[in-house]
C-alpha cells in the first residue's frame, strides 16, 4: 500500500472547515487515527466544552528532548469573500492547490503527516513531536493549556518549528500582540441640551485620538528595529460603536485596538498610558456633570513577540534545514512567542505564502509543497545522523 502524499493529506484537512468558531474534533481525530495507522500514540486536550482539542504526539526515543512540529488546524472564515472555488474541497489547477488553509496553514500540517513514516523507520537520536493547536487565529488561545503541560515534563522539547507560511524562509521573529476594548460610559439626554449630558462617542474619540499620539511617539526613529516592517511598534483602532439616534446624546461607546509590539516592548504600557489619560483628564469631567459615567479597558487576547538569537543552536538548525541563514522576520503573529516563553526555542518557516492567506481563492503551490516535504526529509536525516 503506497503512503499517502501532502498533496492528498491536504485534500484531506481541507475537507474540514476548521473555522475558528467551529469544532475541529473531526480533523484532529482523522490525523489521530493516521497517527494511530504508523504507530504512533496521540494525546488530546480539550477546551472546557470539549469541543475542540490540541493533539501532542511523539516519534521516536521519550527519554530525551526533542524536536516539536508546531501548527495550528483552525482557519479564518470564508463568509462575504468572493471565492472562485469551493473553500473547503481542494483545487488543483496551473500548479497551485486551492483551498482555505491551503497556506494557513494546512500545507505544513499535510506535509509533516507526509513525513511520519519518514520518521517512523528512522532510528532517530532525538524524538520528533507533533504540536497541532485549535483557537490560533483567535489570539492564540488553544496551545495555551498544551504548553503549560509540556512545561512540567521531565524532558522537555528543546526546540520548536512552527509552518506558519514564509514561502520556506527561515524566520527568527515577528512582533507580539495586544487587543484591548475600550467602553465608555455617557450620559444620554435630548440633543437640543447636549452640554447637560455626556457624549460617550466624542469622549471616546479623545481616547483615540490619545492612541493616535502614543503611536506616533512609538514611531520615532530612536525606537526603530530594523529587522521589522514596519521597523517600530503600532497602534490601531480596528472597530468602533456607539449612539442610538442623531438626536440622543450617546450614553455608550466601544472600540477596539490592538497594539503590534516589537519583541522587548511591552504593549501593556500603551493601555496604561491610555487609562492614566482617562483617570487624570477625562473622567473628572465627565463626572462633573454625571456622577456613574465611566471608562473601562478589557483585554481580548494577547500574544508575545519572538526574537531567537541568529547565533542560537534553533537558528544553526534551521539554516541547515532551509538551506538558507538569511534570517528574516514577519509581521504577522504565530505561537512562536508562547512556546519561546515556556522555554522551547522556536524558529518558524512553512510552505506558501501570508500574502494568500485569509484571502479568497487561497492557495500553495505544488513547488512549496514539494519543497515543505524536502525539508522535513532533511530533518529526519539529520536527526539520524546526529550523535
Amino acid at each position: 500500500m503506497s503512503e499517502a502524499t501532502s498533496r492528498d493529506l491536504l485534500e484531506r484537512l481541507i475537507g474540514f472547515a476548521t473555522v475558528s468558531r467551529d469544532s475541529n474534533l473531526e480533523l484532529i481525530e482523522f490525523i489521530r487515527d493516521y497517527l494511530a495507522a504508523h504507530d504512533v500514540e496521540s494525546e488530546l486536550f480539550y477546551n472546557a466544552k470539549r469541543t475542540k482539542a490540541n493533539l501532542f504526539a511523539t516519534i521516536g526515543p521519550r527519554d530525551r528532548g526533542g524536536i516539536v512540529l508546531s501548527g495550528h488546524t483552525d482557519v479564518v472564515p470564508v463568509d462575504g469573500q468572493p471565492w472562485t472555488v469551493d473553500a473547503f474541497r481542494l483545487t488543483e489547477k496551473d500548479g497551485r492547490l486551492y483551498g482555505r488553509g491551503a497556506a494557513d496553514m494546512k500545507g505544513f500540517l499535510a506535509s509533516v503527516l507526509a513525513a511520519v513514516p519518514v520518521f517512523t523507520k528512522r532510528d532517530l537520536s532525538l524524538p520528533v513531536h507533533l504540536a497541532f493547536s485549535y483557537d490560533e487565529e483567535v489570539g492564540c488561545l488553544g496551545v495555551r493549556p498544551m504548553l503549560a503541560q509540556l512545561e512540567q515534563r521531565a524532558h522537555k522539547p528543546v526546540l520548536c518549528l512552527i509552518g506558519e507560511p514564509t514561502s520556506l524562509k527561515p524566520v527568527l521573529g515577528h512582533k507580539g500582540k495586544l487587543a484591548m476594548r475600550c467602553q465608555v460610559k455617557g450620559a444620554p439626554c435630548h440633543s437640543a441640551y447636549a452640554p447637560y449630558g455626556v457624549n460617550a462617542i466624542q469622549y471616546a474619540a479623545r481616547l483615540i485620538n490619545r492612541l493616535e499620539e502614543i503611536g506616533e511617539k512609538l514611531a520615532q526613529p530612536e525606537r526603530h528595529d530594523a529587522r521589522f516592517d514596519p521597523p517600530y511598534s503600532t497602534v490601531q483602532t480596528g472597530t468602533i460603536k456607539g449612539g442610538r439616534a442623531l438626536n440622543i446624546v450617546p450614553a455608550e461607546c466601544e472600540f477596539d485596538f490592538e497594539v503590534r509590539a516589537l519583541p522587548g516592548f511591552d504593549a501593556n504600557t500603551v493601555a496604561d498610558d491610555l487609562q492614566a489619560y482617562a483617570q487624570a483628564e477625562l473622567l473628572p469631567k465627565m463626572r462633573a456633570v454625571k456622577s456613574d459615567t465611566d471608562i473601562r479597558l478589557e483585554p481580548l487576547s494577547a500574544y508575545p513577540g519572538l526574537a531567537t538569537p541568529p547565533d542560537s543552536e534553533a537558528a544553526r538548525l534551521l539554516a541547515l534545514l532551509s538551506g538558507s541563514s538569511a534570517f528574516g522576520t514577519v509581521a504577522f503573529g504565530t505561537e512562536g512567542g508562547l512556546f519561546d516563553h515556556a522555554g522551547i526555542p522556536t524558529v518558524v518557516c512553512g510552505p506558501g505564502s501570508m500574502d494568500q492567506g485569509h484571502k479568497p481563492d487561497e492557495f500553495v503551490t505544488v513547488e512549496q509543497l514539494r519543497g515543505c516535504d524536502a525539508m522535513l526529509i532533511r530533518l529526519a536525516d539529520h536527526l539520524a545522523t546526529t550523535a
